[in-house]
């Protein structure tokens, strides 16, 4: 396939909108700058599996301008805009194997179209582009110099497959750039995980008991977020120095079973499987809405959901009802996906222009380094993040101090004390 996607007549809209988030993203637009004029990644391969955004594409347009060939596909069966999907295809050239709704079959046949493009540097979302690569074409694998992961999820299942020595190729865990989960994971998925429930159900959040399940960085986000709109906010944790965090920032912290019976609205943002579970919705409200901010559909146990119900139907766009049989009723938002990406728009352009001003920089520095670095997962290096926060300031027209050079001296020396 040259490419699949949706509809290549919504190329138009989805162009308006690339070029609405690009105003929102100068410090991607001044890597553009430069990556135009120097060509740092001239004749390299880079297949990408990520959100099929406007923010996305404005990365995709900057590695090209960096004189990439990208080749993209969905990290998600329902994140992809198609719109923006058919703009890359018909204004930029870019090979996108992506639609929105998309089987589970589809989507990997996708992941497989790129991977047989057989690439230089791969970007990833989640690992599910990483680990295909590296189960069924591990010939292809064994000649990519490196790869990019974007989220918490991906860059846990990829420690695991350095750890147990399978990793063929180092990974930058571009997720846990300061200037990405600080700002990305808490107010890019604060703000548009409640803009998602919003949107889907219409419903009031002031005055609810609003459940968040893990208070990681992207929990810490929906947490205040949910408080700033008016709600009761409980968190449930398993780590106790996070549930401690958690109460010392002003939220009740209780066991899911506990929490269970009292919520409104439950979001789960662990990383984990089975975090709602049957016994949860043995317990809850008539009428609770549940959904999830992490990035597999496994966080609520939707079968178990299934077999407790004697009836489901669609009652409004990625909202299905669930009826038990005593009667109550269970709302589960857009299949337990991803709902800021599936009911809503995803983070904000803002915050995705830090997040992938990472990855463009990073692929930068894996073509340059790859033969110096391990098969093991790396930090983005601090000079990037650091260089990504100073454009960032200098965007918003924020100075800030330098250190004077007594400063530096006193920093660096041990001599110096009372």
């Amino acid at each position: 396939m040259e490419y699949h996607i949706k509809d290549i007549s919504l190329k138009e809209e989805g162009k308006k909108r690339i070029e609405w988030a690009e105003k929102d993203m100068p410090v991607l637009r001044s890597i553009r700058e430069r990556f135009s004029k120097e060509k740092p990644l001239k004749g390299v391969k880079i297949s990408a599996c990520l959100h099929v955004t406007t923010e996305t594409a404005n990365l995709v347009i900057t590695l090209k301008e960096g004189g990439a060939q990208v080749y993209l596909t969905a990290s998600n069966p329902l994140s992809t805009q198609d719109y923006v999907a058919s703009a890359l295809v018909a204004y930029y050239g870019v090979p996108v194997f992506a639609i929105k709704g998309e089987d589970t079959q589809t989507y990997y046949q996708h992941l497989r179209e790129v991977i047989k493009r057989e690439p230089d540097i791969v970007i990833d979302d989640g690992a599910d582009l990483i680990s295909t690569l590296h189960k069924e074409y591990s010939d292809i694998a064994q000649r990519v110099l490196g790869g990019m992961e974007e989220t918490t999820t991906g860059v846990i299942r990829l420690k695991a497959m350095a750890k147990e020595g399978v990793l063929k190729f180092p990974i930058i865990a571009v997720n846990d750039a300061y200037t990405k989960h600080m700002f990305d994971n808490r107010y890019g998925t604060g703000q548009s995980t409640i803009d998602a429930i919003m949107r889907a159900t219409n419903k009031l959040i002031a005055g609810s008991n609003f459940v968040v399940a893990g208070y990681g960085w992207c929990g810490k986000g929906i947490a205040q977020r949910a408080r700033g709109m008016g709600a009761t906010v409980i968190v449930t944790e398993v780590d106790p120095i996070k549930a401690l965090e958690a109460k010392m920032d002003g939220f009740i912290v209780m066991p899911m079973i506990e929490a269970a019976k009292m919520g409104d609205f439950f979001v789960t943002v662990t990383g984990n499987t089975s975090v709602i579970r049957e016994e949860h919705f043995q317990v809850m409200k008539d009428g609770a809405i549940i959904s999830n901010a992490g990035h597999f559909n496994v966080e609520i146990d939707i079968p178990a959901l299934e077999r407790l119900s004697v009836g489901k139907r669609e009652v409004r766009s990625f909202v299905e009802e669930y009826q038990l049989a005593d009667g109550r009723r269970i709302y589960l938002l857009a299949q337990g996906r991803l709902v800021n990406l599936a009911s809503a728009e995803g983070h904000p352009a803002s915050v995705m222009d830090m997040s992938f001003a990472n990855q463009a920089l990073c692929a930068e520095y894996i073509l340059k380094n790859h033969h110096k670095l391990q098969k093991d997962v790396y930090r983005v290096p601090e000079s990037i993040d650091r260089q990504i926060a100073h454009l960032k300031l200098k965007s918003m027209g924020v100075e800030i101090d330098s250190l004077t050079s007594e400063q530096v001296k006193y920093l660096s020396s041990w001599e110096a004390g009372t």
